[in-house]
């Protein structure tokens, strides 16, 4: 992990997954009695820490001295094909052209063709409403639901891998379409490096996929709608802005969590609400194209991540749809996720050695036979750009690295002893095994 000096407090403010609507306390044998929660107690309250950098947005802080592996770290579905990355290539699977939702042997495409002309979000609600489900998973433990995104007619659905997490043999997962129809569904594949899955729904036969957009396409400042199921409410439409993008997130997932691990991308930040239950719900444009996936929340106090469940202070993050698309199409075609490596370790620079750079990732460990090593960099050397985008600590390596995919070549500015050089890295994969 990294080390991060900032003002005491910092540690009160929390990037973390948006929680499954969790509904309790109705008696059992009322009306409207509802299980208990599936992860209860599976987001407690980071620990306060006064190095925690609020300026990176995320969460847990992490402990002084750690750092970030960022050969694990450099995954792609997060982002892609530009969106966080200053303009990363387009992966193969993401045409210019074409219809969006189907899954033919080319899987999943984005579209720059309009859903709806001269958009509103009155016109982009009714669009896209039909292409968005709440989903339900019911354990022995208890019962949650997030959101989900229509893929396919015959019921393939993208959500986040935290909302699916919890279902595991006995479990029941059904999808609540927008018509008000239930139907059973199964997991397909999940990624929980970069937090997505895709399930189908069983039966379904006239589902309306989503279109999908092109998050590189996104600018500060447009205006986005978000849709799901916040705290159990079908079909619930807010709307806002993008905030920022290219924002280095990392949150911990249920399951990633358990292993001391954690999700980082370079997030779309809207201040659209987004509350429990929106997880896996699309963040749309005005063209009514998905752009992302509502996947994490800040919120303002640790109090609310142990008691309750925190709702939206305007900061929400979505994970960019040209990321998503090449892992989303893997797990379609029923291979094993892969993520972009850069193969080395760091940390953050406080420019504490002479010469040293105030900001950037500060090289530790390369990797024997990386991409790192094979770039020619070393130890000590300091990232301060990957292509045209500004690394400004070890999160902003991991979030931009995670916007490519392997065999992308890319543009490393690093500082050594004082003087400023470039090397091109040609990115290398973990063939579907995240390192550690």
């Amino acid at each position: 992990m990294t080390e991060h000096n900032s003002p005491q407090g910092a540690g009160d403010e929390h990037t973390r997954p948006i929680p499954p609507y969790q509904p309790q306390g109705t008696p059992p044998g009322s009306q409207g009695y509802q299980e208990p929660p599936i992860w209860q107690g599976s987001y407690p309250p980071p620990p306060q820490d006064p190095y925690a950098s609020p300026a990176l947005a995320s969460v847990p802080p992490k402990a002084r001295g750690r750092k970030f592996a960022a050969a694990l770290l450099v995954g792609a579905l997060l982002v892609g094909g530009g969106a966080g990355v200053g303009g990363a290539a387009l992966y193969d699977v993401v045409t210019d052209e074409g219809s969006t939702g189907s899954t033919t042997s080319g899987g999943v495409e984005a579209t720059k063709t309009a859903v709806v002309e001269d958009g509103t979000v009155e016109k982009v609600s009714s669009a896209v409403l039909p292409s968005v489900v709440k989903v339900n998973v019911t354990t022995s433990q208890g019962a949650g639901s997030g959101s989900g995104i229509v893929l396919s007619k015959d019921g393939e659905i993208l959500t986040n891998n935290h909302v699916v997490a919890g279902a595991g043999q006995g479990s029941d997962i059904s999808v609540s379409l927008n018509d008000g129809t239930t139907l059973k569904a199964t997991v397909v594949g999940t990624d929980p490096l970069v937090d997505i899955a895709v399930i189908k729904a069983e039966g379904a036969t006239d589902l309306t996929p989503a279109a999908v957009g092109k998050s590189g396409d996104l600018a500060v400042g447009q205006s986005v709608v978000a849709i799901g199921s916040p705290f159990g409410l079908n079909a619930t439409v807010t709307s806002g802005i993008v905030s920022a993008l290219n924002r280095p997130v990392s949150v911990g997932t249920d399951e990633t969590s358990q292993q001391g691990q954690s999700t980082t991308y370079p997030a779309i930040q809207t201040d659209a609400a987004i509350n429990p239950g929106n997880s896996g719900g699309p963040l749309v444009d005005l063209s009514g194209r998905v752009v992302g996936i509502n996947s994490s929340i800040r919120t303002a106090s640790s109090s609310s991540l142990s008691g309750g469940q925190g709702g939206s202070i305007g900061l929400g993050f979505a994970i960019p749809m040209d990321e998503v698309l090449p892992i989303v199409n893997q797990i379609l075609d029923g291979d094993t996720p892969t993520h972009a490596r850069l193969g080395l370790s760091v940390g953050d620079t406080q420019g504490s050695r002479q010469g040293q750079p105030s900001q950037g990732a500060l090289v530790s460990e390369v990797e024997d036979g990386g991409a790192a090593e094979e770039a020619g960099l070393r130890d000590g050397d300091v990232i301060t750009k990957v292509d045209d985008e500004v690394i400004d600590g070890s999160e902003s390596l991991v979030a931009t690295i995670r916007g490519h995919r392997p065999g992308d070549d890319v543009t490393i500015t690093y500082v050594r002893d004082g003087r400023t050089a470039t090397t091109q890295a040609d990115l290398g994969s973990d063939a579907g095994t995240p390192a550690s």
